[in-house]
């Protein structure tokens, strides 16, 4: 007889718990992945995208303007306590995405009739189903902003493709590649419209799915933004070239300084430190920058490599016209941070070596001072000696006159003794006494000392 091992489900509205406890950020790492979803887009389609500097802007000024839009009065505050939330109408998507330098918003809606032809920018914005007042009242400043036409066609059809992307770019120079294994096309000009819009054309054949349509959008319009965001770095990095050369030349006085003996070490370690903090103030100041402009690049590349490019003949790939003008600035933005740094390093180097004329100079005064203090010392030990001398002198002449007393005072009793043949004739005596004396008390000093 055997024991029946079969598992049954069991009817319960609880899970049975087979796990040990979960970590405290599985959740919230293992639902990363699933944070920003693409969206489904049906072709055709007009996608607004308006993306903004968040610096000083909360959540809750962005809670606050989302719920301005038709029918979003009680929208709740916890579906924006993440960072990305979408809100769905009957015929438009508007996407909200918050990062940590921006925020960004997409409006997905239907292409408005004729938009190809002959819809200008006041026109298109007069037919979103947002207003576009709302648009501009969005908390931020803006770095970033699409009109994206997704519509139908057939990308072997390069001389159709080229006349609407012609209509739809006002005829400017186009820049064109197939995404992906020729499923779709992208054109654009990277030119701002005085409304201040780009525009991008995406050309999908009939079969292409809503989700497909949904990630060349977003991989598009993320490559825009990073390389916009990317860019920020740039301007910074041409102000601060003036600021480093004034820098180096002040580094390279204060080096050349240092060769200078007869520079004043105070001012040279004053001028320095002062130097050190105006480099280190910088360094502080764009060291993000630099950092962030690194990370946006590398997601450039990434999203260039994703879209998978292929050249149509005679126009070139949004991939290699975007290297190619954005790796000069990212080699600007490189090599400042880099000369940054190099200055730091450089300026520490000097320190070391200010700070070893500085010790060296004080070793030298502390020798010379203790060479003054032996020599004082060697005249001191000189004088103590003739002092010593002399006071064994004096003392001798005290004892010998007390002999001479005492001598007197025998002959006055009747002695028969003369004073002053016996205080000479003790003369030497005294004198090695008062000297063994002496020597017996340095002796027992010297010992005590030790």
């Amino acid at each position: 007889m055997s024991a029946d091992l079969t598992l049954r489900p069991v009817e319960s509205e609880s899970t049975i718990c087979a796990l040990p406890p979960e970590d405290a950020q599985r959740r919230v790492v293992h639902d990363e992945v699933h944070a920003r979803p693409p969206a489904r887009i049906r072709l055709p389609a007009l996608v607004v995208y308006v993306a903004v500097l968040n610096e000083g802007v909360s959540r809750e000024m962005e809670w606050e303007h989302l719920r301005r839009l038709p029918g979003q009065e009680n929208l709740p505050k916890e579906q924006l306590s993440g960072n990305f939330s979408r809100l769905r109408f009957a015929n438009h998507t508007l996407k909200w995405e918050r990062h940590t330098e921006f925020t960004r918003y997409s409006l997905v809606q239907a292409l408005p009739e004729g938009a190809l032809t002959d819809l200008s920018d006041d026109t298109l914005l007069k037919s979103l189903v947002v207003d576009p007042a709302w648009l501009a009242a969005i908390p931020g400043r803006t770095v970033a902003a699409i009109m994206m036409a997704m519509v139908h066609g057939d990308v072997d059809d390069h001389n159709a493709m080229r006349e609407q992307a012609d209509q739809w770019l006002q005829g400017r120079e186009t820049l064109a590649s197939l995404l992906g294994i020729r499923r779709s096309c992208a054109m654009t000009d990277f030119r701002l419209r005085p409304s201040g819009f780009e525009r991008i054309l995406v050309v999908s054949p009939s079969n292409t799915s809503e989700l497909r349509a949904g990630r060349i959008s977003q991989r598009l319009l993320e490559l825009e933004t990073y390389r916009l965001m990317a860019l920020r770095g740039l301007p910074v990095a041409k102000d601060l070239s003036g600021v480093l050369r004034e820098a180096e030349t002040q580094l390279a006085e204060i080096t050349a300084g240092m060769e200078d003996t007869e520079a004043s070490d105070q001012d040279l370690l004053n001028t320095l430190i002062s130097l050190a903090a105006r480099v280190e103030r910088a360094t502080a100041t764009h060291l993000y920058r630099f950092s962030a402009t690194q990370a946006y690049h590398n997601l450039v590349e990434q999203r260039i490599e994703q879209l998978r490019e292929t050249p149509i003949p005679g126009t070139q790939t949004i991939g290699e016209f975007m290297l190619r003008r954005l790796s000069p600035a990212m080699g600007t933005v490189q090599a400042t941070a880099q000369r940054l740094a190099s200055l730091s390093q450089r300026i520490e180097r000097a320190s070391a070596l200010l700070r070893t004329r500085v010790d060296i100079a004080t070793e030298s005064q502390n020798q010379m001072l203790l060479a003054k203090l032996t020599k004082g010392q060697e005249l001191q030990l000189r004088l103590q000696t003739t002092v010593e001398g002399l006071s064994i002198a004096a003392i001798a002449y005290y004892v010998v006159s007390l002999i001479l007393y005492v001598g007197k005072a025998g002959k006055a009793a009747g002695l028969p003794v003369n004073p002053e043949m016996l205080a000479g004739a003790l003369i030497p005596l005294v004198l090695l006494g008062v000297w063994w004396g002496t020597r017996q008390i340095h002796k027992k000093l010297h010992a005590d000392a030790h």
